[in-house]
């Protein structure tokens, strides 16, 4: 069973749906016992950081994220449950996170509005569209994800991890920043993989059978 862990930060019913079509079975839910029978656990979310921290202590599953990630569960973030897991957040005047990764989430620079897209249109913040990751190193998650596919991005803040090491793929809008990063037992999009069609369906199906070596 893989667990989607519910913090009160929405996107559950289309990440929930997305399992299901590639044949695994979920549940949604913020029961500690039951995230900890899990098999897998997924952790999406949209909204901003400092609400989400909040809803996460309140319920205790902070805890419970660093409990499956010490016992070496699979974890998958997406979005906001990717930024959450940094030391800190710029977002809501300064956050402090999770720190299961060591860096901070940043803040799209406000001068990158005076820059311009490939196809010559202005960049607007947030990031909202499909656009490409250049993958930094190699992932079994990954598996079968070529240079030309897209993923759907909404956000305007980003993770930006100290260690290289663990950024695994890289997006470019007006800067160049890590839209996958992980270590270990945990891996996480900045992009909704839910959203991003064939892609982003691969890459869901690959980690429901990611079987990660510690």
């Amino acid at each position: 069973m893989i667990a989607i862990m519910d913090y009160d930060a929405g996107n559950l019913t289309s990440v929930a749906r997305a399992v299901t079509h590639i044949g695994f079975e979920c549940v949604v839910t913020n029961d500690i016992q039951e995230l900890a029978a899990a098999e897998r656990i997924i952790f999406p979310g949209v909204g901003a950081a400092g609400s989400a921290m909040r809803s996460l202590k309140r319920l205790g599953l902070d805890k419970a994220i660093k409990d499956a990630l010490a016992a070496g569960k699979p974890i998958l973030g997406i979005c906001l449950g990717t930024q959450v897991i940094m030391e800190q957040s710029e977002e809501d005047g300064g956050t402090p996170c999770m720190g299961i990764i060591s860096g901070s989430t940043r803040a799209f620079p406000h001068e990158m509005k005076q820059k311009k897209a490939e196809d010559g249109s202005s960049l607007k913040i947030p990031h909202m569209g499909w656009n490409r990751v250049l993958v930094r190193k190699g992932h079994p998650v990954l598996s079968g994800i070529g240079e030309a596919d897209e993923f759907y991005f909404v956000h305007g803040f980003y993770p930006a991890p100290d260690d290289a090491a663990h950024g695994i793929g890289e997006t470019d809008y007006g800067v160049t920043f890590s839209s996958i990063i992980g270590c270990k037992n945990i891996i996480a999009t900045q992009f909704h993989l839910e959203k991003s069609g064939r892609p982003g369906l691969k890459l869901l199906k690959n980690f429901c059978a990611w079987d990660p070596v510690l």
